[in-house]
């Protein structure tokens, strides 16, 4: 039962996500105007709102114009509720699993964002490093110490690879939004994790471009986003991270 309620709550929330991703890009209010088509600008009515299934029902077309909607709008939700459903069977209910759920959503928003338009908004990161600090401090996430390590190896690594790039390579290594992404993951995570995470977003990322190299989808000198790298290196860090140093530990030594 609790399955459920967890499944229709993040189906939910990925509709609202879909929302934060159309409009933190635009500049536009996550709050006015109500939700309407991006095409026609129609308000969308309740049975336009259900989650996945008025995609489905509709056919993935506007009902007042007709137009093609997005994809994006039932794979975010339903990934949202995945993810949560994965969330809570690993951490449970509790002041984890709402701090966490807070971070999740951020990843979630970031990854589309930087998918679709190659950035991640400032407004994100703020909220992250607020959150991500106040959760410390009481210690829901990690203790204080822990996250202000965790920032600074993900902030200054990635900062340090950008300076590298730039002063031997002349071109730019890695995104100011990516930087700051990892300083927000640090603080959630703690140092261990984030460590983990660095390492998990090169591996993600380096099979990814190659997939996306031998398809034909990207080319060689393309510009790829690694926000979504650095998002999924961070979900998997967060749910199995501990596991995954354990194993790597045992095996190693």
């Amino acid at each position: 039962m609790i399955y459920l309620v967890v499944a229709i709550i993040s189906l939910l929330l990925g509709s609202f996500f879909n929302v934060c991703i159309h409009r933190l890009y635009s500049g536009e209010s996550i709050v006015y105007p109500p939700s309407h088509c991006p095409s026609c600008k129609h308000s969308l009515g309740p049975l336009d709102l259900v989650p996945v299934f008025s995609y489905l029902a509709l056919m993935g077309k506007c009902r007042y114009c007709g137009e093609r909607i997005s994809p994006r709008y039932p794979v975010v939700e339903l990934l949202t509720s995945i993810s949560y459903i994965l969330l809570y069977k690993v951490i449970g209910l509790g002041w984890g699993f709402a701090a966490y759920s807070i971070f999740l959503g951020i990843l979630i928003i970031i990854t589309f964002i930087d998918l679709e338009h190659q950035i991640i908004p400032n407004i994100l990161i703020v909220i992250g490093l607020v959150m991500g600090l106040l959760f410390s401090l009481i210690n829901i996430t990690t203790g204080i110490t822990d996250a202000l390590l965790g920032f600074a190896l993900g902030f200054g690594s990635l900062l340090l690879v950008a300076l590298l790039a730039k002063l031997l390579l002349r071109k730019d290594g890695m995104g100011g939004g990516d930087i700051k992404l990892l300083g927000v993951i640090g603080l959630f995570l703690g140092w261990k994790l984030t460590l983990l995470t660095l390492l998990l977003s090169i591996y993600i990322g380096g099979i990814f471009s190659i997939i996306l190299l031998l398809l034909r989808i990207k080319k060689k000198g393309d510009y790829i986003p690694f926000g979504p790298f650095i998002s999924l290196a961070g979900f998997i860090a967060l749910l199995w991270g501990k596991n995954i140093i354990q194993w790597y530990v045992g095996v190693s030594f």
